[in-house]
């Protein structure tokens, strides 16, 4: 993790003070500054750019569930279990047909794809592998409070999920029939947040406990930006898309 080094005597930081570190690494390490995200909601991305995007995060998607299974496994009280399988049930649903794993599969539908190209993750760039099994190795081998606090970049995911429906409406309007997955998240992603912040807050009680917390925000928003560094350089600049890769077959 690559918070900054500090006096881990120092006074305990109050929670307003907390929320505070951590909307300050959102505000210059999330995602929404990554160039393809401003690219996407410039309208500048191609329909085949925006597919290899569907595809790729999708392999992210498809494993959150089993993040949030490992991280369940970490917890010998009931009452976190009973709150925190919620996010399995938002993913998985709890049939086949719902939740937003499916959601997300038909945001890639909307885009040209067939679930035959997606659910198998063939095509999915190395990196972003690498990437996202990074952050399931970051939850399986973490403290359960590093663990939860991994998931905070859902404090900041609403605005950019807002803002992401509101370009795409504009500038790709095919993909308007998948828009399900963030109408859904627009709701889940704040409540998820609140208690994940309430349970950090509440469970570091040091100051050196405060800055693992932050850390591993810090950890997750690279994780994030290293999917979308893989995703830029293969099919945006300089466009090196590695053997065994999807190749878009649209502009």
């Amino acid at each position: 993790m690559t918070t900054a080094n500090v006096d881990t005597e120092s006074a305990l930081l109050s929670r307003q003070e907390l929320r505070q570190r951590l909307q300050a690494v959102g505000d210059s390490r999330y995602h929404h500054r990554h160039p393809f995200h401003l690219r996407m909601h410039a309208g500048k991305l191609t329909r085949g750019q925006l597919q290899a995007w569907a595809l790729n995060r999708y392999y992210y998607q498809s494993r959150i569930p089993i993040k949030d299974s490992l991280l369940l496994a970490k917890s010998e009280d009931p009452a976190f279990r009973r709150a925190w399988r919620k996010r399995i049930l938002d993913h998985d649903g709890d049939k086949d047909g719902y939740g937003g794993v499916e959601k997300w599969i038909r945001l890639a539908e909307a885009s040209g794809l067939n679930r035959e190209q997606v659910i198998p993750c063939t095509g999915v760039l190395p990196g972003v592998r690498y990437a996202v099994d990074a952050y399931l190795a970051l939850v399986r081998d973490s403290s359960l409070l590093v663990a939860v606090a991994s998931s905070l970049t859902e404090l900041f995911s609403r605005d950019l999920i807002s803002l992401r429906m509101d370009q795409m409406r504009l500038h790709y309007p095919f993909l308007v029939p998948g828009l399900a997955y963030f109408e859904g998240r627009l709701t889940q992603a704040p409540e998820d947040a609140d208690f994940a912040f309430d349970y950090v807050a509440t469970h570091a009680t040091t100051r050196k406990q405060q800055e693992q917390v932050i850390g591993a925000l810090e950890a997750k928003c690279s994780i994030l930006w290293a999917q979308l560094d893989a995703i830029d350089y293969a099919y945006v600049l300089p466009g090196n898309i590695p053997p065994g890769a999807f190749v878009p077959e649209c502009a």
